[in-house]
């Protein structure tokens, strides 16, 4: 890889080039060049928005009991889809966690944290930060995903969420891919704002950010409810017509987006090449710092409402300033 030129920050063993930006979709004026060779770049067409998107139609095709199976609640088809939920979460966290963090496969290469994983501190789980963070993941993350999903089968399944097929629209059913990945960056944004409310924060979601270094299982480690809140943009499909592959897909984007966003390095490289972007800095930063970018680069919600961290140190020093001030108020801080 190539070594980040820029505004360096020395406080990370590795980040990509600063200051990060967001997406110039919202910008204004308009940058209509800037949007287009985004979307045909590394914000939509060359993300992991296509992985997902096939990863969707197989499943759709071949992996997914058949609609006809939806519309009664049975423990049959149920298994089938929280089995799938299950293997897919195991073959990609596990997959990613003994690629680089069990075997270092590629060393420290695009490493954000020089420091290892956490195999002995008393706030997680047996001491271990990755068997915590497979227990949230497997035992609560995966069950809430699997039972919103099995819901909103049953919906389409019996007209209650509205179905979109090719033969409506096919523009239509392109662009759902799309403002399927603006819907979640706006949800993530608002229900994240919610998670870091004092009485919130310390009952729910203060047990993701044990995670300060985060591997690929501390993407989904969360509270049960924190699941519940997180998981809930899936009923969107009850309201706007879509199809069940949208869904799948939506669900992948959630449920194993976090897997790789939380991996810890910035690219998958293998033969000293980058193949797959897989770390999310703009995320990575909220890790470390924790009052700032509560949502993601597709929609500068951040940047909207002046939580945004570009990653150069002055906007660390900024936000250190910040958090003083709020500490030394009389309200103080969490």
């Amino acid at each position: 890889m190539t070594t980040p030129t820029g505004n360096d920050n020395a406080d990370w063993a590795w980040h990509p080039q600063l200051p990060i930006e967001n997406s110039p979709i919202f910008r204004w004026p308009p940058r209509l060049t800037e949007a287009i060779r985004y979307l045909l770049g590394r914000g939509f067409l060359l993300s992991r928005a296509p992985l997902y998107a096939a990863l969707a139609l197989l499943s759709w095709l071949y992996l997914l009991p058949p609609p006809a199976q939806w519309k009664v609640f049975a423990s049959s088809w149920i298994a089938r889809v929280y089995a799938l939920n299950l293997g897919l979460t195991i073959l990609v966290a596990g997959g990613l966690h003994l690629y680089l963090h069990a075997c270092k496969r590629q060393g420290d290469e695009s490493k954000f944290d020089a420091r290892e994983l956490n195999r002995s501190h008393p706030r997680f789980f047996a001491h271990d930060q990755v068997l915590d963070n497979m227990f949230w993941t497997c035992v609560s993350g995966v069950a809430v995903w699997s039972a919103f999903q099995v819901i909103v089968m049953w919906a389409y399944a019996n007209g209650v969420a509205p179905w979109l097929s090719w033969g409506d629209s096919p523009v239509l059913f392109l662009s759902m891919f799309l403002l399927l990945a603006f819907w979640s960056s706006t949800h993530f944004y608002w229900t994240h704002r919610l998670l870091h409310c004092k009485p919130v924060y310390r009952r729910v979601h203060s047990l993701h950010h044990k995670n300060v270094n985060t591997g690929p299982w501390s993407g989904m480690a969360m509270h049960p409810l924190e699941h519940v809140l997180y998981l809930s943009n899936i009923f969107i499909h009850l309201a706007v017509a879509s199809h069940p592959i949208h869904m799948v897909y939506h669900m992948y984007m959630q449920a194993l987006g976090p897997l790789f966003t939380h991996s810890g390095y910035g690219d998958l490289i293998i033969n000293q090449k980058p193949v797959i972007e897989l770390g999310d800095f703009h995320h990575q930063l909220h890790h470390r710092y924790f009052d700032c970018n509560y949502g993601t680069s597709v929609v500068p919600w951040d940047e909207w409402m002046g939580s945004f961290h570009d990653g150069t140190p002055v906007a660390t020093r900024r936000l250190q300033q910040r958090q003083f001030e709020k500490r030394s108020s009389p309200a103080g801080t969490r």
